[in-house]
């Protein structure tokens, strides 16, 4: 027993000395490594790969394996999944939506952290000049607004947006079209008008009237401008004519009414504008002023304040061929013009029969392009010009997009960039100097696109043939 403990204590100083043999030469390893990368470090650039080049030829494969798997460590590092979502929302924020979509195929984890970035999407689809409701707040619903939104552009930039159809129905020419949520009123020199599904192509309504060169209507009634020289009212439910409205000495070319005022207001080619008791039928005022024939009249409500007017105030507009003039809405007799509004003093340069007014901006077109103005201080916002397709006639006037056309084509153009996006063929249509013979179908697409809007009727113009040719916005596909 004595030799066996003898042999134990040999056993233990040995590897107490080799334990401190090996601390040694891991200190002494360790000064050498400070020192060599104390020197590393002071080497240029060059030097130091020079250095790494020589290190890695003297290398085995043992060390070159070691070298790759660290250096896939080194390199391939996912910042994404490193960084604070908000610090990549707002990397993310600086690359286009087509890189994005690039980026969330890189794996789940970058898919769910570019998916969950609301903000992103929500200005894609706003560059793209989609309406944004702001409430919603689901970043993926957004991602997938943002990928509908893209296919409707490129849709609209191959031309392939669209549909056409056909309504056939009256026997003669086809003057007045008037369209209101999903219904399109035709008035013809058949002595009809007819009321039109536009989704099923049906006619609704068909009654006899007087020859129609403009139409408005409502639920209840139509309001027809007749060649006559007199504006009548009808209901639509019996056919039968309830109110004539007679006085003017011309052809009745544009009609607008309100309800709530209890007003019709008629413009004709006897230079006259004429404000009646819609109800009653009575004519309670005639403005003067015109030199041309007025070829359309629009009643709106006021949205901004200025020294003539206040938000609210019923304004009546109306157009010839050289000046748009404004009116108060009152059962004043001899009423004031409020101002008049022209594109060129001497005349030279016509107005297009197409107005737009909002409430806000006044907005037609002529042979110089299309001039908008503010309708609180009446000064030119702005013109824009499209040199490259003269005489672009105004179909519809939004936030975002302008839908135009002319004798060969309709165009949708986006108003940030005053450029044309779009543009799909049409038929010989009827053309009518007066613009009753065609017009411009749903309209809030044209402040921003939304996913919903894009449906229905674009524009309907009358054809030689009688029939009424129409656009349509095609299904998503």
């Amino acid at each position: 027993m004595r030799w066996f403990m003898k042999y134990k204590e040999l056993c233990c100083a040995i590897i107490v000395g080799k334990i401190f043999h090996n601390l040694m030469e891991r200190k002494d390893f360790e000064t050498w490594l400070d020192n060599i990368s104390v020197t590393f470090l002071s080497l240029t650039d060059l030097q130091k790969n020079e250095t790494l080049d020589h290190l890695i030829s003297l290398s085995g494969a043992v060390q070159l394996r070691h070298l790759s798997n660290n250096l896939e460590t080194l390199l391939k590092r996912d910042f994404l999944k490193l960084l604070p979502l908000e610090l990549s929302f707002y990397l993310l924020k600086w690359l286009d939506p087509q890189t994005l979509l690039t980026c969330c195929l890189v794996s789940k984890q970058w898919n769910k952290v570019i998916s969950a970035c609301t903000e992103v999407w929500q200005t894609a689809c706003k560059n793209l000049g989609w309406q944004i409701d702001d409430s919603v707040q689901d970043a993926l619903h957004w991602k997938k607004v943002y990928l509908k939104a893209i296919l409707r552009m490129k849709q609209l930039e191959d031309h392939e947006a669209f549909e056409t159809s056909s309504l056939i129905g009256h026997s003669a020419r086809v003057y007045a079209l008037y369209y209101k949520d999903g219904l399109l009123c035709t008035g013809s020199d058949d002595l009809s008008a007819k009321l039109w599904d536009v989704s099923t192509g049906q006619c609704v309504y068909g009654i006899q009237t007087h020859t129609c060169a403009a139409v408005k209507f409502d639920e209840q009634k139509l309001v027809t401008g007749s060649f006559d020289n007199t504006v009548a009212c009808w209901e639509w439910s019996s056919g039968a004519r309830t109110q004539h409205f007679r006085g003017h000495t011309g052809a009745v070319f544009s009609v607008d009414y309100n309800d709530e005022l209890d007003v019709l207001v008629s413009g004709s080619a006897d230079f006259t504008v004429k404000v009646w008791a819609l109800s009653a039928g009575t004519c309670l005022n005639t403005l003067t002023g015109h030199t041309e024939w007025v070829t359309k009249v629009v009643l709106q409500k006021c949205k901004v304040k200025s020294l003539l007017h206040s938000p609210g105030d019923y304004i009546l507009l109306s157009a010839d061929k050289y000046e748009i003039k404004i009116w108060p809405i009152g059962r004043e007799i001899n009423c004031k013009c409020l101002k008049t509004l022209s594109v060129s003093e001497d005349r030279s340069i016509c107005l297009q029969p197409r107005l737009h007014f909002d409430g806000k901006y006044i907005v037609c077109s002529s042979a110089l392009g299309l001039y908008q103005w503010d309708f609180a201080s009446y000064d030119i916002l702005r013109v824009i010009k499209t040199p490259e397709i003269a005489n672009l006639a105004l179909l519809g006037f939004g936030d975002i997009f302008a839908l135009l056309f002319d004798n060969r084509y309709l165009y949708i153009m986006d108003l940030r960039t005053e450029s044309l996006i779009s543009r799909w063929p049409l038929p010989e249509y009827r053309k009518s100097k007066r613009g009753s013979s065609f017009l411009a179908g749903e309209a809030s697409w044209l402040n921003g696109l939304d996913g919903h809007n894009d449906t229905g009727l674009v524009f309907a113009t009358s054809m030689p043939d009688h029939s009424i040719h129409l656009v349509l916005w095609k299904e998503h596909g």
